[in-house]
């Protein structure tokens, strides 16, 4: 027999037997457990293995070797907690990859990603992206706007941690809001989303994730600057006051008060800002019971552009001067907003199996402005609020959620124009006279107030038998008191067809409400007339899609190939009509067909170590009903193609990136009906965009060298008639390509982690 006595040792180094101890022969595995006072007693075994194993669960497996003449074993065990203390996995992902879990098509944009191009913000984040477009609205304010399947942002859900932040009033300038910096990843879903996150999403949703304070660096530091005397300061602080609650303080700000005009039309290239911008989040984690995440951000943002003789602080109010073309032409936009949201989750059962959401969101969103001698106002008060519960059977194998969610948005848009009255008789069109004598002026208030509520109810069904197959369907039901109720079906299938390929599907429908002014203010840089003929009716489309994604080899290294076609088919939609006549923009409901296809194929492979390569290709056909025919949308590429490269050093000190955009021909507003010298072709041209940035780093600091648009393209005309922009023609809104050239940029980061 084999005796011994299994102990721990305790504060005052005094032993303290462990019961229960589990104790066996390694050979044959035969064994037996310590009493209550640590003692055990093993037979032997002929031709045994002279070694037992002790196990305990919180204590570090332990094996000693048995002496030939079987003395007594005295073994003191230790804790797991005192021996390993932290343990830490690392690995490898790329900079941007597809969730091979997620049933949904989602792109997962990293914070490494990101640097590659030293995005500002939010609206420049999606340059070595093959999925979205992004480009200027006009070109006098600076505003972005992106694009998503072919369809404009607007139809795409914009949101900040799963909080729907980015909308109403935002949407012109929403995008610059988020500094780049302040960004931890991106997640770009296609298709329908979850019913959980309300009905709004009809192409896509993109899903901003910010840095967290428990995993953040305590202090980072980035300072940018480009050769158009753009400045920007970022900086961000985390502190962790215990091991459940941190915090973390976000600043950004940015300037530019340099005037340049490199096309030679008299505006300025691009507006004079000052944005600043600051957020506290209060983090709480108690691991395996709750969650709760609490932020507050306020933003302020100045813009004035115009002619390069434009004075905000001179200008008046009034016509005068404008029959005689000395009334100087310019825009003024300031912006005052505040946001917040709070999200707590409860685990719940054993092991956490169910799960209870709580959030509400909320913001203050101020806007006044002028554009030339028309004024614009806008204040928009959101609070949203939504409860959900999730719970598990069988292993998770079967999963329902279901919840509540109401909103409540106050919101109020006024634009006072000027309209003005030409005489534009055959003789001036026959002299071709292009400063028409002004006739007539009559001040116009086109007012958008509107109080929405939406409360609704929603429930989702999901089916796992992860990793082969996963089946997500979900319906919900919505009142909203200006369209009654709204019922929103979804469905998503993921089906692995071996261990490297993967086949997702999505259908689902999708509204929105239409915010005429906020979402067409490119056009108030124009002096087209705005009509609304009728009343409209809130924007309703289904979208079906299908993915198909493959993982291999390629040069004995990691690849993948991904194709996905997708359909967007409106019920209703409004429609912005600049077709019909060249100083006039009309607004009226669908009224036929309207339809957007997507097709894209991307490969991503690594040809050596350290090099990732990345091409994509697009064709996008987007057609809708206008003046009763259907036509080609304007302003849309036909095709799009992207070519990206990356290089890491061994030890990533070095970095180089080079992107390659190909943008096809995009349609654009007809002009037959202006005067024969002032019209523009019926498409844009083929035009290439060229990317390249270069990063050192040395200890905590990194530095980095970029440029962009480096084959100096730029769109000769983006401003129609800009000599007389009080004219009938005056137009600032057809804008398809680059506007200001070559711009080269520098900056550096410090981390401290």
């Amino acid at each position: 027999m084999v005796r011994g006595f299994v102990y721990e040792k305790n504060d005052k180094n005094q032993p303290v037997p462990l019961t229960g101890v589990n104790v066996y022969w390694l050979h044959n595995l035969q064994g037996t457990f310590t009493d209550a006072e640590g003692n055990f007693m093993l037979p032997t075994h002929k031709n045994h293995d002279n070694r037992l194993i002790f196990s305990l669960m919180g204590f570090a497996k332990d094996t000693v070797v048995v002496e030939s003449d079987f003395r007594p074993v005295d073994l003191e065990m230790h804790s797991t907690e005192q021996l390993l203390g932290e343990v830490v996995v690392e690995g490898k992902i790329e900079d941007s990859y597809l969730s091979k879990l997620n049933p949904r098509y989602t792109q997962v944009v990293t914070g490494g990603e990101l640097e590659r191009a030293a995005c500002c913000n939010l609206a420049e984040s999606f340059e070595t992206n093959a999925s979205v477009d992004v480009s200027y609205s006009d070109a006098i304010s600076g505003a972005r706007q992106i694009q998503l399947l072919g369809l404009s942002g607007l139809y795409s859900q914009v949101m900040t941690e799963n909080v729907p932040l980015i909308s109403g009033l935002a949407a012109p300038y929403g995008l610059s809001y988020i500094p780049g910096p302040w960004m931890e990843s991106i997640q770009i879903s296609k298709g329908a989303s979850s019913v959980s996150q309300g009905y709004e999403s009809i192409t896509g949703q993109i899903n901003v994730e910010y840095k967290k304070p428990e995993d953040s660096e305590k202090l980072f530091l980035n300072l940018y600057g480009n050769s158009n005397l753009r400045m920007e300061l970022n900086g961000d602080g985390s502190v962790r006051m215990n091991d459940k609650l941190s915090t973390m303080l976000l600043l950004h700000g940015s300037t530019m008060q340099h005037k340049f005009d490199r096309n030679g039309d008299g505006f300025m290239d691009l507006p004079l800002s000052t944005t600043l911008t600051a957020m506290n989040r209060w983090d709480y984690i108690n691991p395996g019971r709750y969650l709760s995440r609490l932020a507050i951000k306020y933003l302020y943002e100045e813009r004035n552009g115009g002619q390069m003789s434009f004075d905000p602080d001179s200008f008046v109010f009034d016509t005068s001067g404008i029959s005689s073309n000395t009334k100087r032409y310019g825009i003024g936009i300031r912006t005052n907003r505040l946001e917040a949201f709070w999200k707590n989750r409860f685990l719940l059962g054993e092991c956490g199996n169910t799960i209870l959401d709580v959030s509400v969101s909320g913001i203050n969103h101020q806007q006044d402005g002028f554009y030339g001698i028309n004024r614009y106002h806008g204040h928009e008060q959101r609070f949203e609020g939504m409860v959900s519960l999730s719970t598990g059977f069988r292993e998770n194998m079967h999963r329902i959620s279901a919840g509540i969610n109401y909103s409540l948005d106050d919101y109020s848009e006024n634009y006072s124009q000027h309209q003005l009255s030409y005489a534009t008789s055959a003789l001036f069109d026959t002299l071709s006279l292009f400063r028409y004598p002004l006739t007539g002026d009559s001040l116009v208030n086109i007012n958008m107030d509107r109080t929405e509520w939406v409360a609704g109810a929603f429930m989702e069904y999901t089916f796992d038998l992860c990793p082969v197959f996963i089946l997500i369907a979900g319906l919900r039901v919505d009142y909203n008191n200006l369209y009654g109720a709204l019922f929103t079906p979804r469905l998503h299938l993921r089906h692995q067809l071996n261990g490297s390929t993967f086949l997702r599907a999505s259908v689902g429908k999708g509204y929105r409400t239409a915010n005429i002014l906020a979402e067409n203010s490119n056009l108030f840089v124009s002096q087209r007339t705005w009509i609304l003929g009728e009343t409209l009716d809130q924007e309703e489309a289904w979208n079906f899609g299908l993915n198909f994604t493959k993982d291999f080899n390629l040069f004995k290294r990691d690849a993948q190939f991904s194709f996905d076609i997708y359909q967007t088919s409106f019920v209703n939609q409004v429609i912005v009509d600049v077709d019909s006549m060249p100083d006039k923009v009309f607004f009226y409901n669908l009224d036929g067909s309207s339809y957007a296809i997507s097709l894209q194929a991307q490969l991503t492979f690594h040809p050596i170590e350290g090099l990732t390569v990345t091409g994509a290709f697009r064709l996008n056909e987007v057609k809708v009903t206008e003046g009763g025919r259907l036509k080609t949308k304007s302003m849309v590429n036909a095709y799009k193609g992207l070519l990206t490269l990356s290089y890491k050093t061994h030890s990533d000190l070095w970095k180089f990136d080079l992107t390659g955009q190909l943008n096809g021909p995009a349609r654009l507003p007809d002009s037959d009906k202006l005067p024969p010298e002032l019209q523009w072709p019926d498409k844009s041209p083929v035009w290439f965009n060229l990317m390249a940035q270069v990063s050192r780093t040395f200890g905590k600091f990194e530095v980095y060298l970029g440029g962009e648009n480096l084959t100096n393209y730029r769109q000769p005309d983006p401003i129609q008639q800009y000599e007389s922009p009080y004219q009938p023609y005056f137009d600032g809104s057809v804008v398809w390509g680059p506007i200001t050239g070559i711009t080269v940029y520098a900056g550096v980061r410090y981390i401290l982690k």
